[in-house]
């Protein structure tokens, strides 16, 4: 048996159920919770349904690169950490710049420089200080720009690993989302051998379409022989859409990652 754990975004699955409701239920059915903005929700609620929180929003606004958005992006994560501590959250996620409620960028870049590099990573030193303090780790995920986050700076998986690996802090590792590196990338495996020792978190769905394992053209077995293979103990994320009903398909994520 593998040593990671399983978790469930609840902002994708029972989706019928008002939040709270999602919350029990993924709880209710083994798996850990995962959650997207806090800011709008009920915190004493999740807190009260006994739910395992695995990852939040680590940032309200802000972005990585610029004055102003770094400034609101440091500001936005002391916050988010104090939102961390109510739901005992270990992990808070980033993006190379804030997105909008449509996934969209609101600093989109077409081109990195330098600079924005170099700034990148003194924010992402900044915020493992913060995490430190807390005792929580930031996570800076991929993304794909191809179909859903165009422009997103920092998006490929291998721009993430690279600044993760620069700021070399315990509390800034990478969201490895293997939907958006498949996308953008491909070659999991290697990518899962490659990021093994900067690894926070692992997200999941298949392509295309961004439903559960088994549903594309992803060898989730494989990638869970891979994970195991290299001893990856933290969590392993199904961010995506049930194709039918949530139980089964939830069901079906277990299965691929039970080796």
């Amino acid at each position: 048996m593998s040593s990671y754990s399983l978790s469930v975004c609840a902002e994708m699955v029972f989706l019928e159920l008002p939040f709270v409701e999602r919350v029990k239920r993924i709880h209710e059915l083994g798996f850990g919770v995962e959650i997207w903005h806090w800011w709008d929700k009920d915190i004493a609620a999740l807190v009260d349904t006994g739910a395992r929180f695995t990852s939040m929003s680590g940032y309200i606004t802000g972005d990585l690169t610029s004055q102003e958005g770094v400034a609101a992006l440091l500001e936005s994560a002391e916050r988010s950490l104090e939102a961390a501590a109510r739901l005992d959250c270990p992990s808070l996620n980033l993006h190379g710049t804030g997105l909008d409620e449509k996934g969209l960028p609101v600093a989109p870049k077409e081109i990195v420089s330098g600079e924005m590099w170099l700034t990148a990573k003194a924010s992402l030193d900044a915020l493992g200080a913060l995490g430190e303090q807390a005792g929580k780790v930031f996570v800076l995920e991929n993304l794909n720009t191809a179909v859903d986050h165009p422009g997103t700076p920092f998006a490929k998986a291998a721009d993430t690993l690279a600044l993760v690996k620069a700021v070399n802090n315990p509390h800034v590792r990478m969201n490895l989302d293997l939907y958006h590196a498949q996308i953008g990338e491909g070659n999991l495996i290697e990518l899962i051998r490659q990021s093994a020792d900067y690894l926070g978190e692992v997200q999941v769905a298949d392509v295309p379409g961004r439903q559960q394992p088994g549903t594309g053209e992803i060898n989730y077995r494989a990638i869970a022989k891979a994970l195991r293979d290299i001893g990856y103990q933290g969590v392993v994320a199904f961010e995506g859409w049930a194709s039918h009903a949530p139980e089964k398909a939830l069901e079906e994520f277990r299965e691929a990652f039970s080796l």
